[in-house]
């Protein structure tokens, strides 16, 4: 039986390993980089095993130190999985799949051995990680984007109004009428862009859902999905989790777009593109020019664009919010994700929406029944209260926060910071590699033993980032001002290690 190992490097090109395999294969061994997705190797996997189906193992291995060992007369769809063993160690020095142990305990952890699961490659929420060490040692928690004041009273006298007039039904799994009407009105006037509320908008439980809901409806496994780079934390999973390739393509360190870069990114394997704009967590707001271009390669690559907007009323400085969907020639293929958390002060409601022409918006809709069947009924009452509140609420809304945007901003810098004021949303990204330590090791020391919580960068990228915290402003005055004064803690020695 012959034995063949071939590594696989993060840019793959499958005519190059195909010269290298020979007629006849026995045992063909995998070198795979960590980052690579089991989706796409089991692509590249069954393309081999139709093509020498006398080869009887194929085994993956990953720098994350575990092997993939696929029997070909088994599914690939639930291969078998190896104990984890380290690369240093003897490949064959290992147990087979179904090896009895006596430990019940054992017995549970090998599960995950032999039943792979999707949420195996990804972690947990490095931000939502961040809020409950903020609160296991009573730091201030200036890691995750929730406001530490209240929300509107209308909204309030809304949500008891809708509960006490026994909206505690489920609404129309689309959402509720209402809702959906003032949407629609709310959106042409703000945003130029007419949707019809009975095909073409969806109300879901909160951006996040619309965002997972319209990538399992665009997405087939081994599609690629184009990322800018910082991103939200959530798009990684989200395309883990849909069966995308993500595609990171790296915007510029004063977060400008280079055209050549980006162009290189659409391929004929591209299916769709995520943008978020006012961005998080670099607070950049993207221009009409930046968004045209980025529309041309849409139309001419035939992607569709999932674009994030839910900081669309939070700009500073005379920026202007300017939706993709709304430039010419893609109205039919942008997804318009919106949410009532931030603008509103609202996060904890989970109310957002998808804004997409029909023949997108009911994909999206079959996604969404079957994951949440609706967004809370009285809470979506509730919100079209929001939708009612008068433009000098959203004018307030920008005053507010560039006032604690500055104060934040003023607080980081006199503790030795280096950071920019942000164009939109409330975070202010910075740079600390004056401080000595990575920022996982920075974002640790803080909440520990300054008692302030910020968010590691690297959890914005998907290499990289480790120069990098993430602050938001989204908290009371007092709050802020507390947590620069605990940043003053940061003496020069800290500083300059």
């Amino acid at each position: 039986m012959s034995l063949v190992v071939v590594h696989v490097p993060a840019q793959r090109s499958e005519e190059r390993i195909d010269e290298i395999l020979p007629e006849e294969l026995g045992l063909v061994v995998f070198l795979l980089p960590a980052k690579v997705r089991v989706t796409v190797e089991r692509v590249i996997v069954n393309k081999w095993l139709d093509r020498y189906g006398n080869c009887h193992w194929v085994i993956l291995i990953y720098a994350r130190d575990y092997a993939l060992l696929i029997d070909n007369s088994h599914p690939l769809p639930a291969p078998h999985i190896i104990s984890p063993f380290a690369l240093t160690g003897s490949l064959m020095k290992h147990a087979k799949p179904g090896t009895p142990t006596t430990s019940s305990k054992k017995a549970r952890a090998d599960f995950f051995s032999t039943h792979p699961s999707r949420a195996d490659h990804f972690t947990e929420s490095v931000i939502r990680e961040m809020t409950r060490l903020a609160m296991k040692y009573n730091a201030i928690n200036l890691a995750q984007g929730f406001p530490d004041f209240p929300c509107p009273v209308e909204l309030k006298e809304a949500a008891c109004d809708a509960v006490r007039a026994d909206w505690n039904q489920y609404a129309i799994t689309w959402g509720a009428v209402s809702l959906r009407e003032a949407l629609a009105r709310r959106v042409k006037e703000y945003n130029g862009m007419s949707f019809g509320p009975e095909t073409e908008i969806t109300v879901t439980c909160g951006s996040t859902e619309a965002m997972m809901a319209s990538m399992l409806a665009l997405i087939q496994p081994g599609d690629e999905v184009i990322v800018p780079e910082p991103f939200y934390e959530n798009y990684g999973p989200d395309a883990q989790i849909s069966g995308a390739v993500p595609r990171y393509v790296s915007l510029g360190d004063d977060f400008s777009i280079d055209e050549e870069t980006w162009k290189s990114a659409f391929t004929n394997k591209s299916r769709a593109i995520i943008l978020n704009t006012p961005n998080n967590p670099t607070g950049k707001v993207f221009s009409k020019k930046e968004l045209a271009f980025i529309a041309d390669l849409c139309i001419d690559h035939d992607v569709i664009a999932i674009t994030d907007e839910i900081y669309e009323h939070i700009l500073y400085d005379g920026k202007k919010h300017v939706s993709i969907g709304s430039l010419d020639g893609m109205q039919d293929r942008t997804i318009t994700i919106g949410s009532f958390s931030k603008t509103y002060s609202i996060t904890g409601w989970r109310v957002g929406y998808a804004l997409a022409a029909e023949p997108l918006t009911a994909r999206i809709r079959k996604i969404h029944d079957f994951l949440t069947v609706g967004a809370p009924a009285p809470l979506q009452e509730a919100c079209v209260a929001a939708l009612m509140l008068p433009e000098s609420y959203y004018r307030g809304l920008v005053s507010e926060y560039d006032r604690k945007r500055r104060i934040l901003f003023s607080g980081l810098r006199k503790a030795g910071f280096a950071c920019e004021l942000p164009e939109g949303a409330y975070y202010i990204f910075t740079d600390v590699s004056g401080f000595g330590m990575t920022d996982t090791e920075f974002a640790r020391f803080l909440v520990e033993k300054i008692g302030v919580a910020a968010v590691p960068g690297s959890s914005f990228y998907d290499a990289g980032g480790e120069t990098k915290l993430r602050f938001t402003f989204s908290k009371k005055d007092g709050t802020l001002h507390d947590a620069c004064e605990r940043l003053e803690r940061l003496d020069e020695p800290v500083r300059n290690s």
